[in-house]
This record gives structure tokens, sequence and C-alpha cells, in this order.
């Protein structure tokens, strides 16, 4: 059985010659601070989703017609995980900041 990939059944994100091509302003946030910008915006956006599910679902409890139970439960979900993915983030920076600290110099 043959698996390999060539360039024309590889997904975009893995084709080089296709893949987008990121600027060294994209990666640093434009004039932003870097890491420090780009965790700060995606900190906020993380609080937004879970500000958005709160109101969802106080919008479902006090029987609002406009709002659907469905939307409040996508809504609660993508506020969940976007929580847990900052959580692992910030366990993975302690334990590299861990791991430099007890390096040997």
């Amino acid at each position: 059985m043959d698996l390999r990939l060539t360039p024309n059944t590889m997904p975009t994100a893995v084709r080089p010659t296709l893949a987008p091509r990121i600027s060294s302003s994209q990666v640093t946030g434009g004039g932003d601070a870097g890491f420090s910008g780009a965790l700060k915006s995606a900190l906020s956006s993380v609080s937004a989703a879970q500000n958005e599910s709160g109101r969802l679902q106080r919008e479902v409890q006090l029987e609002n017609p406009k709002v659907s139970l469905e939307d409040t439960m996508v809504a609660i979900q993508k506020a969940q995980i976007g929580f847990q993915a900052t959580l692992h983030v910030r366990n993975r920076m302690v334990q590299a900041y861990t791991d430099i600290m007890n390096m040997q110099v």
C-alpha cells in the first residue's frame, strides 16, 4: 500500500510552494511586542468568548425567544475549549521556565 503524499495530494498548509507566505511583520505582530502581543490578543479573545457565553446563558435562563439553546451550547463549548487551550499554554510556559531555571550553567 503506497501512502506517499505527492504535491497534488498534500494539503495546502504542507505544500511548500502553495503555502501562504508569512512576513516578518506578521510574525512580530506588525509592530506589537511579538509574543506578548499575541498572548494578550489570545487572552482577550478567550475572555470575550466567555463573556458572550455567559450573556447567552442569562438570555436563555430569562427565556428570551431570540436566543436559541443550540447557539448558547455552541458558545459555551467554544469558551470551554478556548479556556482549556489557554491552560495548556500556561502549563507549557511554566514547564519551560522551570526547565530553563534548572539548567546547569
